[in-house]
């Protein structure tokens, strides 16, 4: 019995879950290796990924991990692999600025963020973000017809561009979509609003990537839970004593405040109700 990729079932118990970096655009990726390889994280490997082989660098091992694989290492980086990487990262910036001012003679609205020129020299992918879809099949035939190259443009969101520039956030630490080597989930409105942080301006709320924060995740079901059985914002809450709209909610304490029909403000225990 194979797998899709041909490999046998004996091949494949012997074959580790390896955590890789390959493109600076994107998240480590999972790939099999060997394990007579006996990697360890920082190891410069050479990937099988999409038929073409790419140097990338281990971020972990760990036969835990539960991603499905998206390619195979293919062996340790020799010394001549990664001179050849190190040269093609350098002729790169050509063939970028090349690329720019192709789609500035197309009046294309795309903004040119990194490429990456396979180890065989034989294909190019350009990355870029753009607001909307941008139809690049006329720049594509002019650069493949330029370099001789088979030519991929990729489209890559603002949270992705921000992993690749990197940088720190307002807290003082690295960006989240930097440090994290999984997808981070979809961010949305509703995780400030059920940490009643709604009301702060757009600029607190957003990253460098003018996205809402990743952060806003990491505590949102946490917050979530607190807050079930306590009552909705503004809504009307009444005990044997008082009555009053409710103004604030405190999850963490377990505490409502509320403005009683009289005008006095009162914060009230959630077991009180």
């Amino acid at each position: 019995m194979r797998d899709k990729d041909g490999r046998s079932y004996f091949e494949i118990i012997f074959m580790n879950k390896i955590l890789v970096s390959v493109y600076s655009w994107k998240i480590p990726i999972v790939l099999l290796g060997d394990s007579k390889l006996n990697l360890k994280k920082g190891d410069k490997v050479i990937a099988r990924i999409d038929e073409k082989n790419e140097l990338g660098i281990v971020k972990m091992v760990d036969d835990k991990i539960l991603d499905e694989s998206q390619g195979e290492i293919v062996k340790i980086a020799q010394e001549k692999e990664i001179k050849i990487f190190e040269r093609l990262e350098k002729e790169k910036e050509k063939l970028i600025e090349l690329c720019r001012q192709k789609a500035k003679e197309k009046e294309l609205s795309m903004k040119l963020t990194d490429a990456r020129i396979s180890l065989d020299e034989k294909r190019v992918v350009f990355v870029f973000t753009a607001k909307g879809r941008v139809d690049f099949r006329e720049l594509v035939r002019d650069l493949s017809a330029k370099i001789q190259k088979t030519i991929r443009m990729q489209q890559i969101g603002s949270r992705d561009e921000a992993r690749k520039l990197g940088g720190y956030g307002i807290c003082g630490k690295k960006l989240c979509c930097v440090e994290f080597s999984k997808n981070i989930p979809s961010i949305t409105t509703d995780m400030a609003r059920i940490q009643k942080i709604s009301y702060r301006k757009a600029e607190k709320l957003s990253g460098l990537c003018g996205r809402l924060k990743c952060c806003l995740s990491y505590e949102a079901e946490q917050y979530k839970e607190m807050l079930q059985g306590m009552p909705e914002m503004y809504s009307i809450v009444e005990t044997k004593e008082i009555k009053g709209t409710v103004v604030e909610l405190n999850a963490i304490k377990q505490e409502i405040r509320i403005k009683t029909e009289d005008g006095k403000y009162l914060t009230l225990k959630k077991e009180d109700l």
